[in-house]
């Protein structure tokens, strides 16, 4: 686990969206662990609870917002605790995101499935940024990292409204940061490639034949874990970082290479 010499998370506060599992949890932990109190917000109340649970054992502070991205209010709402509990917002990491129900080509792609999709993968990126970014210029500055995908950078066939999602939150990191970088705050995103999450085990149907799969897709011969997107995301988030500007990080095994 990265020690953050420069000191800069203790006492300052970061809010992870998704974070009842998977990558988010692993983050909001990793944040912790590096000295931050942490926002968990999810829409899965139980899993949120569970984070919280995981970060308190860490002896750290931490509490639990239910917060579905798609809707303007929850995320308003979410963020409102956030300051009442803790004063504060330093750094956001935008990782909810959702699968597609099943593959399909453009042509035949149910317009209900892609409103779904980009709502949720690109529409709650924005919404968080929204209102995020002035919460963490009163503070003077901060950081914001936002998941996009290895479907960021290439197309994925049968997945238009998920690459075009994941796409989007690269065009959309890139505006922001370049909106306000001269504010001291940088925005950023991971790309993440076969990460063994709930998501991957219902994205392979939970078989080892799927597994088998898809890791045969990784040049490394294996899936990510979690724990290695969460340590992109807290180094982008440090003072190491600091001349860091609208860059989506590859952390996916070589999957993407050309």
């Amino acid at each position: 686990m990265m020690t953050n010499e420069n000191g800069n998370y203790t006492g300052k506060v970061a809010f992870v969206t998704g974070a009842a599992n998977g990558i988010g949890r692993a983050t909001a932990l990793a944040f912790a662990r590096e000295g931050a109190n942490v926002v968990v917000a999810d829409i899965s109340e139980q899993g949120n609870q569970e984070t919280v649970r995981m970060i308190e054992k860490l002896g750290k502070k931490a509490i639990a917002v239910r917060c579905d991205v798609t809707q303007t209010e929850d995320v308003k709402a979410a963020l409102a605790k956030t300051i009442e509990a803790f004063g504060r917002l330093d750094f956001a990491f935008n990782n909810a995101g959702i699968e597609p129900k099943k593959p399909a080509p453009t042509a035949e792609y149910e317009e209900e499935e892609w409103n779904r999709i980009v709502d949720t993968n690109l529409r709650g990126v924005f919404l968080c940024m929204k209102y995020e970014i002035p919460l963490i210029l009163k503070q003077g500055g901060g950081a914001i990292v936002n998941t996009s995908s290895g479907a960021g950078i290439i197309g994925i066939k049968g997945s238009p409204a998920y690459t075009a999602a994941k796409h989007g939150v690269i065009g959309l990191t890139k505006s922001a940061a370049l909106d306000y970088a001269a504010q001291n705050i940088r925005v950023n995103a991971v790309c993440p490639g076969y990460i063994n999450t709930p998501m991957m085990d219902r994205f392979t149907g939970g078989t080892s034949e799927g597994r088998a799969k898809v890791i045969a897709e990784e040049p490394i011969g294996r899936m990510g874990k979690s724990e290695e997107i969460a340590e992109a995301v807290i180094w982008l988030c440090s003072d190491g970082a600091a001349f860091v500007i609208g860059h989506a990080m590859v952390i996916d095994g070589g999957q993407t290479v050309q």
